[in-house]
């Protein structure tokens, strides 16, 4: 009856990744990194980049016993590719002792992409 349309805002969008014109979710690429052996948790945001627009960067929390080295941030890099499309791989990785959550466990990301 005349009424406006009304919008509504997606709180997931902010996750969507734009890098060299490919639009990422990041839940595929988390979802390849817990994967992998040495991995508890992980999360991906996009960081500024000027060339591609944004890149991927993930962090990593690894189960009890994994060590954080650069060979093993390569290793990720090379799974993540493994499994899903080269564009979609991280190409940075940060390891950190947990993910900041919600008290509802959801991670939020919005604290990574300030760090």
């Amino acid at each position: 009856m005349g009424s406006a349309p009304s919008v509504r805002a997606n709180p997931c969008s902010d996750d969507i990744i734009l890098c060299a014109g490919y639009r990422i979710g990041p839940f595929e690429v988390e979802s390849a990194l817990i994967k992998h052996p040495d991995v508890a948790e992980a999360a991906v945001v996009g960081k500024p980049d000027e060339l591609r627009g944004e890149t991927i960067k993930a962090y990593v929390a690894l189960k009890p016993g994994g060590a954080p080295s650069e060979q093993l941030a390569d290793e990720l890099k090379a799974f993540v590719k493994k499994h899903l499309a080269a564009h979609q791989y991280p190409r940075e990785v940060e390891f950190v002792d947990q993910l900041p959550k919600t008290p509802s466990s959801k991670i939020q990301r919005f604290l990574l992409r300030k760090g």
